[in-house]
């Protein structure tokens, strides 16, 4: 009797950047199989306001009946250096700081600062890092803040997949590769020489399948698989839906789903982190202990008594849903209050520095200089007027202590006897 198989209970989300759009994808998984509940596209959402489309996505789980969930959301794979250490004989409680002794020769990021996470892949010495730039997972963390979505973690393709291969199904033993994309192409596989190979690459296929079965030490008639077919096919799942091209998301949907299945390295930092409260996810682990006691004593029956104790279990998980969902909403209330005390650390300081960063530009703008229009942002400063020579307010504005980086947008004009400009500047010292 497969036990992993039987508590494989739950529901979870993933977000996953597709060009300039966010995909979320929301399944619900069961020892009987997975079901693709819905999957909800939300155009340019980084153009647009994220309060506009935050309300979209919170709709769109209220329709579910998960409006409680919290995403696992992956970043992009272009964005996420993969390295595996082997550490054999390292025990867990020092495996933090073997990993930080290696670093800094792990990622090309120099002197930026960056986020890791890691997972020691089961039954092996090999560690799984994930290491992406601070500024680009706290920029997204700063979206969904605003947007109201509830950010479990942040994770990446390999272990996503590396744990969706686990759930209800095994990844083909001896090794394999699994391919997806044509002129960029990921590539995801494992074997007995290198527990999991990661990587993305410029390249035709056929030349990137071969790249890949080096790296894995397998015979070069090995045929690759779509990534879709490492991972359990959905029972039922909405019109539309193409497992081929959402499989990376719909990996992380079902690592979210039963993150006790398989590892969870994650990046967001614990500050952004929704549904992190272990007391939260006592019915689930309950129901889970509740499956195996149950699933033990029906082993000893026939396969009639069998079927029916199965029978009981579906029954039992429809009774503790309503116990779970109040639970929920305690998680809920608290996440929002949580969101609440960070928004309000934030705004609490931007008054005063947007303040000193006027009075800096009406200082470097003093009179006969024109200012058309002017656009204050965390980020940065743009300004559109009129000067005598607009040539010296590059130097002029990176001079004080706020802006930096200054530039034109767009060449210099004139109107009359005085010069029109548009400059950009990057603020400093600012919060985000």
């Amino acid at each position: 009797m497969d036990i992993r198989k039987l508590i494989a209970v739950g529901a979870g989300v993933s977000l996953e950047v597709s060009g300039q759009d966010l995909v979320a994808t929301v399944v619900r998984v069961r020892p009987g199989g997975v079901r693709v509940l819905d999957q909800a596209i939300f155009e340019r959402f980084l153009e647009r306001p994220a309060a506009e489309w935050g309300v979209e996505y919170q709709a769109f789980l209220k329709r579910l009946g998960l409006a409680h969930l919290a995403a696992t959301f992956l970043l992009p794979r272009s964005e996420v250096i993969v390295r595996q250490l082997a550490l054999p004989g390292v025990a867990p409680r020092d495996l933090e700081a073997a990993i930080a002794l290696q670093l800094d020769g792990l990622h090309p990021y120099g002197e930026d600062e960056v986020v890791t996470a890691w997972s020691r892949l089961p039954g092996t010495p090999v560690v799984l890092i994930g290491i992406a730039r601070k500024s680009l997972v706290e920029r997204y963390a700063q979206v969904f803040l605003e947007a109201g979505v509830k950010a479990a973690a942040f994770s990446f393709s390999a272990a996503a997949l590396y744990t969706g291969a686990r759930i209800l199904s095994s990844p083909p033993a001896g090794g394999f590769v699994a391919a997806a994309g044509n002129g960029q192409v990921e590539l995801y596989g494992e074997s007995q020489d290198r527990p999991i190979f990661s990587a993305v690459v410029e390249m035709n296929p056929e030349r990137a399948v071969a790249l890949a079965l080096s790296e894995l030490r397998l015979p070069p008639e090995t045929e690759a698989r779509p990534l879709a077919g490492i991972l359990p096919q959905p029972v039922k799942a909405p019109e539309g839906f193409d497992l081929s091209r959402s499989a990376v998301g719909y990996a992380a949907a079902l690592a979210s789903a039963c993150p006790w299945l398989g590892i969870r390295p994650n990046l967001l930092p614990p500050q952004y982190r929704a549904g992190g409260n272990r007391a939260l996810i006592v019915p689930t682990l309950a129901l889970a202990l509740l499956l195996v006691a149950l699933v033990a004593a029906a082993a000893a029956q026939p396969e009639l008594a069998r079927r029916r104790q199965l029978a009981m279990l579906e029954a039992e998980i429809l009774k503790l849903e309503p116990q779970a969902q109040r639970v929920d909403m305690l998680r809920k209330r608290i996440q929002k209050e949580q969101e609440q005390i960070l928004l309000l650390d934030a705004f609490r300081n931007r008054t005063r520095e947007d303040l000193d960063a006027l009075n800096a530009l009406t200082r470097v703008l003093a009179p006969p200089a024109w200012v058309n229009s002017l656009e204050i942002t965390r980020e940065a400063v743009v300004i559109s007027g009129e000067i005598d020579q607009a040539a010296p307010l590059l130097k002029a504005l990176d001079e004080t202590p706020y802006f930096r980086n200054s530039e034109f947008v767009g060449p210099v004009g004139r109107s009359g006897t005085k010069e029109t400009f548009r400059i950009r500047a990057l603020r400093e010292g600012v919060a985000p």
